[in-house]
């Protein structure tokens, strides 16, 4: 057994040798393989492994440099991180309450409701008066109360219905503030002639100042309360004026001092009317402003116009200049006009206004006009030893242009940049009428012309002479305001393309305002006489055909329509006949130019 045990040993340990002698030799035999010839099949069945892509790599810049100091201004500021917001003040309070008030009567007026309107400004203007008179910001609101104020009498004089002052009272108090001054002579004091000679002598003036005996009798009486007090009120109204008169004068080559020919002309009042037919800012007679470009119809005066009134006189006392060669000459011309002037001088032979003065060869007024012009502007010049450095001038005019492209009613324009008419008249006193003509350069307060400009889109230029404007507001319809206006909604929906605009905006109203509304006949004075024994038959209709057969004309109209024509005759007074003006002296020396 131990025998065959062994011999099987034996055989299995043969056996494993010559298996791993096979196994060698295989490998010996697949290494020589390799080396002698590359397999072909390997690759055969596979298919071509595609090229790799190179990726595309972005170059990266440069980072920007770092700006030393970048954020050092906007360091947070941790002791105040709560915004602090503005606190409404008590006397933002007030005010905001008085605009309310004036906002409803200015609404008022436009819906026709004239005693609430009334009612709504004294109630706005009672709110600025009932503040506390300690309260630190005082001088803001008086000054936005004299606004209010001048802004309600606007509307008084104008919408309101209040009657303005006939052209005749002004001319009586307005037109010249020295007509009887002119006429006057005062005595001189001595000890005020040295303090004058020292006043002219420390004066800048562009025209020659003297201080003869007449000059400083008129320094005098301007240094007394009531010629002070008329000297002030030139003074202050001046102001509206003066860069407007400043800037003329440069531009036509005039000493500034002429300005105060105005001051004595009309003490800076546009529409003011002498007993002698002169007008305006200037005192032009007819003629001699037609000669300088100023021309005269029953729409229209332009001798009121301030800035053209200014241009013409700035030319004519250029002329003046040019013709006489001495500016007192030139003045004294203006009063009484170069032909009186001239005669003087022929007289004579002196062609000096003091040596004409002292022979007695001017009219009496015209001997005064220039000294008295000297005075004014020796004390205008020198106002604080003369107690007027405190006048507070009116501030200038501000205002925008446009021409118009036809008829158009005031009342019109002041709705549609939301003034009272009495402004827009103010700033276009040459207009003699309700309506301004076509062609006509309207002037509308400073900054409204996009807003006038928005207001006409919405009116042809035909109806701007007899349609209204209404600002729509939320909730409105064409009935309510056909109701309100007297017309028909279909009327209104016509006009507006079909439907009212949107709040904020402007719609047309075919329907006149009352003070543009021309005097219609009556329908009873068409009716056959049948009609008439109809109405007369009802109650209460027999005094209206009794009137229509005792004056059929259209002066039977209404107590109503009878108001409304009084206004539009009014500035008839400005077109007084034109009055030959006297060549002689002693006759007519207001004529200025004459």
């Amino acid at each position: 057994m131990r025998a065959l045990s062994q011999s099987r040993v034996v055989a299995g340990a043969a056996v494993a040798a010559g298996g791993v002698l096979f196994s060698s030799v295989l490998l010996s035999s697949c290494v020589a393989t390799t080396n002698a010839r590359p397999q072909q099949f390997r690759t055969f069945l596979l298919p071509p492994s595609p090229a790799r892509a190179v990726p595309f790599v972005q170059p990266i810049d440069e980072p920007p440099a770092l700006v030393a100091g970048l954020y050092a201004n906007e360091a947070p500021d941790f002791g105040s991180s709560i915004p602090v917001l503005p606190r409404v003040t008590d006397t933002d309070f007030v005010l905001r309450r008085a605009e309310d008030r004036f906002a409803a009567g200015k609404k008022a007026i436009q819906d026709g409701r004239i005693e609430e309107a009334r009612s709504e400004f004294d109630k706005a203007i009672e709110i600025l008066l009932s503040a506390p008179e300690e309260t630190a910001e005082r001088p803001r609101l008086e000054k936005r109360l004299q606004e209010m104020i001048d802004d309600i009498y606007r509307y008084d004089a104008g919408e309101l219905g209040a009657s303005e002052p006939p052209a005749e009272a002004a001319s009586a108090s307005d037109a010249r503030p020295l007509e009887e001054l002119l006429e006057m002579t005062f005595p001189v004091d001595p000890s005020l002639r040295n303090k004058v000679h020292e006043q002219i002598q420390a004066t800048v003036s562009q025209l020659p100042l003297e201080e003869s005996d007449a000059v400083v009798s008129y320094i005098n009486y301007f240094s007394s309360p009531r010629g002070k007090a008329t000297l002030e009120a030139g003074l202050r109204r001046s102001g509206r004026y003066k860069p407007m008169i400043q800037r003329i004068l440069a531009e036509e080559g005039l000493p500034q001092e002429l300005i105060f020919l105005a001051q004595a002309e009309s003490g800076f009042v546009p529409r003011a009317i002498s007993n002698k037919a002169c007008v305006g800012l200037w005192q032009f007679i007819k003629y001699r402003g037609e000669e300088y470009g100023l021309s005269v119809s029953a729409a229209v005066d332009e001798r009121m116009d301030p800035e053209k009134a200014t241009r013409a006189a700035a030319r004519h006392l250029r002329d003046l200049y040019e013709h006489l060669g001495d500016w007192y000459l030139a003045m004294a011309a203006y009063d009484c006009g170069p032909g009186c002037v001239d005669r003087a001088v022929a007289r004579t032979g002196y062609a000096d206004f003091w040596s004409l003065r002292r022979l007695n060869v001017l009219p009496k007024e015209t001997a005064n006009y220039v000294p008295v012009i000297l005075a004014m502007i020796i004390v205008s010049k020198n106002a604080k030893d003369y107690g007027l450095e405190e006048i507070d001038p009116d501030p200038p005019l501000a205002y925008d242009s446009v021409e118009l492209e036809s008829p158009t009613s005031l009342a019109l324009a002041a709705a549609a940049v939301d003034r009272p008419v009495a402004e827009l008249k103010e700033l276009n006193p040459a207009l003699l009428q309700n309506a301004a003509p076509g062609g006509y350069q309207l002037r509308i307060p400073s900054g409204t012309l996009a807003q006038l400009e928005r207001a006409f889109a919405a009116i042809p230029p035909g109806q701007r002479d007899s349609w209204r404007l209404h600002r729509v507001e939320s909730g409105d319809t064409a009935a309510a305001l056909a109701k309100r206006y007297g017309t028909t909604a279909e009327m209104i929906s016509s006009v507006n393309r079909g439907e009212l605009p949107e709040p904020g905006m402007f719609a047309a109203i075919p329907v006149a305002y009352v003070g543009d509304r021309p005097p219609v006949k009556r329908a009873v004075a068409k009716a056959s006489p049948s009609a008439l024994a109809k109405a007369a038959a009802k109650p209460g209709a027999s005094a209206t055909a009794k009137s229509t057969k005792a004056a059929p004309k259209p002066a039977t109209a209404s107590p109503a329509i009878v108001a409304v024509k009084a206004p539009v005759k009014k500035p008839e007074v400005a077109q007084a006949p034109r009055k030959t003006p006297a060549r002689k002296p002693s006759a007519t020396p207001r004529t200025p130019g004459a």
